[in-house]
């Protein structure tokens, strides 16, 4: 496993196509096959503290890419192997393969505390689940002028392949903005594309109007990385500007049945050239 660490590490960044891939969110998951003619690339970024998880049926191909943070883990968890079970019943060739990858050596310890929280949730499944990447915390560190840093913040999955690899994503949508709200809203982790019709789905949540929107706004980019961030020293560089339009939504958003009309989810499915199209029911 250190082999395969260090073999992560050492790839240069591939950005993904946003015609094929498909970004995860934070305490999101998505899972597909490989047949999945509309996402060819499952992956996440934007991982300091956080932790992003592969899991992949060896012999049906099914692939899973959840991006955790130190809630829930145990039900986030549960619900990936399920989602992966849903897709395999039947299959008697093969087994689960789990990669995880993320954390740095951060001053809070709380990279190393995730790592061990999601192993523990493996662990404790019914299904076995070999561990065959395992680049956390000590594994994903480097030191740059005495600061730790990570060394990978995003990976993508190759559906077809398996091929894991160093990744960015130029984009995150759809609805980018408003799925990273529901994010800070504490919600728990949750399955947003469904591979059988190919399919986004944003379930309804609600939120409320933050009474300190324009203070927030009107502070530095510095104390805006010190209140809003685990690791302010080691954001990428588009986290403020990222920040910063999740707070004017919130403040040119206060009703959040304007996005789920009559409680309905938000659905979107790809078009012929690579786009997500929103889908009315």
């Amino acid at each position: 496993m250190t082999e395969s660490a260090k073999a992560l590490t050492g790839q240069t960044v591939r950005t993904v196509d946003p015609k094929v891939g498909f970004y995860v969110h934070q305490r999101e998951f998505a899972v597909t096959v490989p047949a999945d003619d509309s996402v060819s690339i499952l992956g996440s970024d934007d991982a300091t503290t956080c932790h992003l998880a592969v899991l992949r049926h060896t012999g049906n191909g099914v692939t899973c890419v959840a991006h955790f943070d130190e809630l829930n883990i145990m039900m986030a968890v549960s619900s990936m192997v399920n989602a992966v079970k849903g897709f395999s019943a039947g299959c008697t060739d093969g087994c689960l393969e789990l990669h995880l990858i993320g954390g740095f050596c951060d001053d809070r310890r709380m990279s190393k505390k995730i790592s061990l929280q999601i192993l523990e949730a493996f662990g404790k499944q019914q299904e076995d689940v070999h561990l065959k990447t395992f680049c956390v915390t000590e594994l994903n560190d480097v030191v740059k002028n005495g600061i730790h840093w990570p060394i990978i913040y995003g990976i993508g999955v190759d559906v077809k392949t398996g091929e894991i690899f160093n990744a960015s994503f130029p984009d995150r949508g759809p609805d980018e903005v408003l799925r990273s709200v529901r994010t800070s809203e504490g919600r728990l982790m949750e399955k947003i594309y469904d591979s059988e019709s190919r399919q986004v789905q944003i379930e309804p949540f609600c939120w409320y109007p933050y009474r300190h929107v324009e203070e927030l706004l009107a502070q530095s980019d510095e104390v805006l990385l010190q209140c809003l961030s685990t690791s302010p020293l080691v954001e990428p560089p588009h986290f403020i500007s990222h920040i910063k339009k999740m707070l004017m939504f919130l403040r040119d958003h206060p009703c959040p049945s304007v996005f789920f009309p009559e409680g309905k989810p938000r659905v979107y499915k790809r078009n012929s050239e690579g786009l997500w199209d929103r889908v009315y029911s």
